[in-house]
This record gives C-alpha cells, structure tokens and sequence, in this order.
C-alpha cells in the first residue's frame, strides 16, 4: 500500500509546553511565524533544530516540536554552526535576544556573519534585559530609563542591520512581530537563503519596556515596500537607507546572492551528513597515526 505524504502545517510543530511569556509579549508572534514558515517551506519536525540562547527568548527552543537545544548565554551560534557542519541535511534556526546575541554573544554573532554558514538567525528585539527585570540592553536607546540607569542610559544603542551588512552577513531583515504575514514571509525566505540569514525582529515587551510600545513601532516604522525603487541588492542604498531612517525600516534589507556559503567552500566537505558517517577507525588508520608522533 503507498502511503501519501502530505504537507506539514503549523500545527505539526506544535508541542505539549506552554509557553510563559508575559500576556502580549511579542515572542508569541515570532513563535507562531517560524511554525509557519518552516511549514511553508515544506520542511517537517524531523528535519528542524532549534538552537536558542538564555533569557526570554532562549525559551522558544522548547516550544516548537523540532530538535531543539537550549544553550548558554551568547553561546546560541557556535552551537547551531556546529549542528549545521554536522549534519548539512537539517534546517537549522538560532535564536535569541538582543542581550544574547548583541552582549555577550557579540564576538560569535560577527563571525557567523562573516562565514556565511547556511542558517537561520533570529533575534527577538525588545531594547531591554527581560528576563531579569529590565536592565539596559545593547539596544536601549541613549536616556532609556531602567532600574540598572535610572538616570538614563549614556551609551548609544547598536545597529545590528548596518552590523550584519559590514559584518558580511547575505541575507538581512528586519520586520515586526505584530505584522505576523510579513515576518512569516521573511522567515521563509531566510531558510531559503543560501548562507548566513539575520533578521531582527522588533517584539516589544510589554512589562519592563514602557517606551518601545506597539504603537510606539506603528508610528515610527518604515516599511521597504514603500520606499520607491528600493533594490535590496544594493549594499550602498541599504546603508544608507538604513541611516536615513535611524534603522527603523521592516523587509528584507540587504540580500546578496552572489557570495558562496561556507560549506560550498570548504575544501573536502562531504557531501554526506557528517553524522551518517561511520564513527569507527580502522586499526592501520590509528597505527599510522600514532607512529607520527613516536
């Protein structure tokens, strides 16, 4: 009897934890589009792993059906490089904060946009540290107001777009996690990017961040779309459109198709999964490896 394969839906990547983010928070949406994305790309359970970091956000890894691994802080992208170079057949997102990725992940996150390493990164951008009561993040803005500046913060916030660009990331976004349609779509196209994916995701949160509301976002966004001409080819206009709008723009900022991804580059990569390689050494293999160094 043939059995007929039918396409995942959202649904498939559902699981039995329910997530405890605050009521409103915007890490919901940004759960909700990489359910349904990676179900548009036809990619099922099986063949997803999750990679998140520490805070609010590192907690998404639990709760989408997927292989999944929740990290240390910072630590989000060496892991997922790693489950990538071994085993190329998965579709790999990491995730995090603007704490994990932009702090203390700062050093790792420059490198895997330099490499290229095909996945898919995902930051939840909420320009404060949530998960232990709202401190400045990398991404609060110069006078943001918070229990660890209650003067204001003197430091002036990141750019992670502008960032990702000169970093040497191919495919930069940007989008808002209450335009579900729109973040949906970018995800999809990240995945199907070949190379190193960023894309930030404005997800306001809703308990220690009074500033960077909803509908603070609704009124200062841009959406790409409607600047005319816009060509996300164009590493020169991206920059500069970027500066022009203090970085508050949403879709796809700067896609570069031309550049080869790190495996594609990698002298003697197997086109086979490392892991479905046999693990043994052969006995002559090891003696002549050991008379080496006798």
């Amino acid at each position: 009897m043939t059995t007929l394969m039918t396409k995942p839906t959202f649904k498939d990547f559902r699981n039995n934890v329910k997530p405890n983010w605050c009521p409103g928070c915007g890490d919901f949406s940004v759960q909700a589009a990489i359910q349904r994305a990676v179900a548009n790309v036809g990619i099922t359970p099986e063949q997803l792993a999750v990679i998140s970091g520490i805070g609010c956000s590192g907690r998404i890894s639990g709760y989408i059906k997927s292989y999944g691994l929740h990290g240390i802080h910072g630590r989000a992208l060496p892991i997922a490089q790693g489950v990538k170079m071994a085993n190329k057949e998965l579709t790999v997102i990491a995730s995090g904060g603007d704490g994990d990725g932009f702090a203390i992940g700062m050093g790792h996150t420059i490198h895997a946009m330099r490499r290229n390493i095909d996945l898919t990164y995902i930051v939840m951008d909420n320009q404060i540290y949530g998960l232990t009561k709202g401190q400045t993040s990398p991404r609060s803005a110069t006078g943001f107001k918070t229990a660890s500046t209650p003067k204001g913060a003197i430091e002036s916030p990141i750019s992670p777009m502008q960032l990702a660009i000169t970093s040497g990331a191919t495919f930069v976004a940007q989008s808002f996690s209450r335009d579900l349609k729109e973040l949906t779509s970018i995800i999809e196209a990240g995945i199907q990017h070949n190379g190193f994916s960023v894309i930030n995701v404005f997800s306001p949160c809703v308990t220690y961040n009074k500033v960077n509301t909803y509908d603070w976002f609704k009124e200062n966004l841009t959406s790409l779309s409607e600047l005319e001409s816009y060509d996300s080819s164009d590493r020169e206009l991206a920059m500069s459109t970027l500066m022009r709008h203090n970085d508050l723009v949403t879709g796809i900022v700067y896609k570069d198709t031309q550049k080869a991804s790190y495996q594609d580059l990698v002298s003697g990569y197997s086109k086979e999964p490392l892991s479905s390689h046999k693990l043994t050494l052969d006995v002559d293999l090891i003696d002549n490896l050991v008379k080496e160094f006798m």
